[in-house]
């Protein structure tokens, strides 16, 4: 029997940066995880150079059941906590938009930094290993794995959620969660782009590879970032961020044009340019695709002075409130994030312990809080790794 202070479940983000702290404080720490390299969804991250964090991160970025619980964690731990331990390891990083930050060179960095800071803490990791069984017969866990026997009187479960199955995700932390009598928010895909069907869909098809820059919008929810045709329906920054609100059944709305107000462009076309077809009006607007293709399903032609108020208020309307209602999501394939996980009502917001199975903590994506696109969910794993790995 292999007896340790802390055993971490999930060698990703969170994982590893609570496995850290609990090190530094001098704990016996194990990281295991069932796959043969570590950090996964930070080496494919950010098309592969980690959007590590985000500038502008605050408690207002993320979702939960509990808007408030995060708020401890994350004032604890900061984007500039993480920040300056990026710059310890002299990594070269750079800001694009929105306050998101990058490696200059590679998400592996990233990895490497962890792993480094690991190491020089005393702590261990232990790969391709999976968990057989977990029970708590007194006050300290015993866990069967495929490799050894382990006692422990701190067990973090930092497994994430399901999305990207490919990678190995599984909802295994919920399995957990429940072998215990703690409640689970129902989950779904988040950060994922929308599907459509009929008439939609075909539309979508015929445009992808278009990107505009737009406003989607679903409630009082908008999101000003690029939006992408594709195959299937739609996706692009503001699709996926727009994806975490959106709710099945209900439309979004979608303004193509976020800088012009299109029913007063094409009125002053009609005084300045009385012959211009509104098609080509619409091509000033949009690229020439798309223009085509709303033209086509809205049935907006003619000459610019044969159209009355009414006609060129429709056409403003499908470039400024395009409503469409998507039926689905791409789902767990595609999807960044999981929304829901572990009731926070079920941990301690300055912990993440469990409060009714001392010892048993709950960190990262696996806990009903998602960061928005752009380095968030980055940052709730650094901060809430961080909570529990002092508290281990």
């Amino acid at each position: 029997m292999r007896k340790l202070d802390v055993l971490i479940i999930g060698a990703g983000a969170a994982g590893l940066m609570c496995a850290i702290e609990a090190a530094k404080r001098g704990r016996r720490v194990l990281v295991i995880d069932h796959a043969r390299k570590p950090a996964e969804k930070i080496r494919i991250s950010g098309g592969g150079r980690c959007n590590f964090t985000n500038l502008h991160c605050s408690p207002a970025n993320f979702l939960s059941q509990n808007p408030r619980f995060h708020i401890s964690a994350l004032k604890r731990y900061t984007q500039q906590d993480f920040l300056t331990l990026v710059e310890k390891h002299r990594i070269p990083w750079h800001e694009k938009t929105l306050g998101q930050l990058f490696c200059n060179d590679s998400a592996q960095n990233i990895i490497d930094m962890l792993l480094t800071e690991l190491s020089d803490a005393g702590g261990k990791i232990q790969l391709e290993t999976s968990v057989i069984s977990i029970d708590k017969p007194d006050d300290q866990f015993k866990v069967v794995t495929n490799h050894e026997d382990i006692q422990t009187h701190s067990l973090v479960i930092a497994t994430g959620g399901p999305s990207i199955p490919k990678m190995g995700a599984t909802g295994f932390g919920y399995e957990i969660a429940n072998r215990f009598g703690i409640g689970v928010i129902p989950t779904r895909a988040a950060l994922v782009p929308l599907t459509f069907s009929d008439a939609n869909k075909d539309l979508c098809k015929r445009l992808a590879g278009v990107s505009v820059d737009a406003i989607v919008s679903f409630g009082k929810t908008s999101f000003q970032e690029g939006l992408l045709f594709t195959h299937r329906g739609l996706s692009g920054p503001s699709i996926l961020q727009i994806s975490s609100y959106w709710q099945e059944g209900k439309p979004i709305t979608v303004n193509l044009s976020p800088s012009q107000d299109a029913f007063q462009a094409f009125k002053a076309a009609r005084i300045a340019t009385p012959k211009q077809d509104l098609k080509t009006a619409l091509g000033q607007l949009l690229p020439n695709r798309l223009a085509d293709e709303l033209s086509k399903e809205y049935k907006l032609v003619g000459r610019l002075a044969d159209l009355s108020d009414k006609i060129l208020k429709k056409a403003g309307d499908a470039i400024n409130s395009w409503q469409l209602t998507p039926v689905g999501t791409e789902g767990n394939r595609t999807a960044e994030v999981t929304i829901g996980g572990i009731d926070t009502k079920e941990l301690s917001s300055k912990t993440l312990e469990a409060n009714k199975v001392p010892g048993l903590y709950f960190i990262g994506e696996v806990v009903d809080v998602t960061g928005h696109l752009g380095g968030f969910n980055f940052q709730w794993a650094w901060a809430s790794g961080h909570a529990a790995g002092q508290a281990v």
